[in-house]
């Protein structure tokens, strides 16, 4: 099995070199490969510290580390959601991007199954250790693992100093003191932490890729809430559920919504049976919520035999009845997009169920059986 370390660096690079020594020290394995996260303004430092003054080469070499991969492609800086690498983390959106960034690229080393990582959050701003060890808490495997470095006062925080050597070596500590980088004490501390990954729904595991890190922990907390709101959007064509955005077509948008207002107005759930395709009732209302936000001609035209212009002048001679087989795949079309983003407790919540009587079957939208406070924005 493959050893990465994977690390948060901010303006004292410093924490790598030590990290890896104290690695060394402890006799545990020494990283192939290192994966650094940081961001634009802090990059300069860690390339000058680690590479230009060659203090890694350096450690490696005094004591005979083994080869350590750390290209630039595996320095990774956070970015926004356009891609952009993002100059600090100071503001509350940049926060946002960081979380974010950090919980995917935990997603993508944890996702590969021949590597063990030790992430360590000894570096970077407080955030930043805080959101790598939930990621590595939500996401983590029996062979991961998680730590801190502590070093002695005299040289914390000192520019100069990248890990306790074997010789001597003067450089200038705290108040223009002079200090020997020999005397220097390093402590690796474990952190143990909950692997809650085989708790989780898979569903929710694998959205971690293009969740963001709030509604990954909206889902978690929302799971077993009763006081949940579903918020169903027209014009942006979305259901928002948990902190999750389910992006429908209009005309899955419009079934959806319809299916909701039918529920309300007669208490009953939909009953498509035998007489279900002798009236053209459900076709208009079901395309007068349609036509608010689309005249979509496959819809109008190619399901329902009338043109979106005869709809709204209420010329309904060639309308025809719904059928059948649109409210079956057009509920199943629904239910796919739900089951795919929220996880199995959450998405059974807000999907359209359904119940099979003889030559009838019966819808109805679970969250209005399920007490769900449902809002409608037009």
């Amino acid at each position: 099995m493959k050893h990465i370390l994977l690390i948060v660096t901010g303006a004292s690079p410093q924490v790598l070199t030590e990290t890896l020594f104290a690695l060394h020290q402890s006799g545990r394995p020494i990283p192939e490969e290192i994966f650094v996260i940081t961001t634009k303004s802090t990059k300069g430092m860690l390339i000058d510290g680690l590479f230009t003054q060659g203090n890694l080469a350096r450690l490696i070499a005094d004591y005979q580390l083994p080869s350590i991969k750390l290209p630039d492609e595996n320095i990774w800086l956070i970015e926004d959601d356009n891609g952009q690498p993002i100059d600090d983390a100071k503001s509350e959106i940049e926060q946002t991007y960081m979380a974010d960034f950090i919980t995917r690229k935990v997603f993508e080393l944890t996702n590969k199954q021949d590597i063990s990582i030790h992430a360590s959050i000894a570096g970077g701003r407080k955030t930043m250790a805080f959101y790598l060890g939930y990621a590595m808490s939500l996401l983590g495997r029996e062979q991961d693992s998680l730590s801190h470095v502590f070093i002695n006062d005299e040289f914390e925080f000192v520019s100069d100093f990248y890990y306790p050597t074997s010789y001597d070596h003067i450089i200038n500590g705290k108040n223009g003191v002079q200090i020997n980088c020999k005397n220097a004490r390093i402590t690796l501390a474990d952190i143990p932490f909950v692997r809650m990954r085989n708790s989780i729904d898979e569903t929710l595991i694998a959205n971690m890729e293009s969740a963001s890190f709030s509604q990954t922990v909206a889902s978690l907390n929302s799971a077993h809430r009763k006081d949940l709101i579903l918020d169903i959007n027209a014009k942006a064509k979305t259901l928002t559920f948990a902190g999750i955005e389910i992006k429908l077509t209009a005309k899955e948008t419009a079934f959806y919504l319809w299916l909701h207002q039918y529920s309300q107005d007669t208490h009953i759930k939909l009953n498509v049976g035998r007489d279900f395709e002798q009236t053209t009732k459900h076709s208009i209302e079901y395309l007068r919520l349609l036509q608010q936000n689309s005249s979509d001609l496959r819809v109008f035209r190619d399901t329902f035999a009338i043109e979106p212009e005869d709809f709204r002048d209420g010329t309904y001679e060639h309308l025809k009845a719904m059928e059948k087989t649109f409210v079956q795949q057009t509920r199943s079309r629904i239910n796919s997009k739900i089951n795919k983003l929220l996880p199995k407790e959450l998405a059974s919540k807000i999907a359209i169920e359904s119940k099979k009587q003889g030559f009838e079957t019966r819808y109805w939208l679970s969250a209005a059986a399920s007490n769900i406070k449902i809002i409608y924005t037009s």
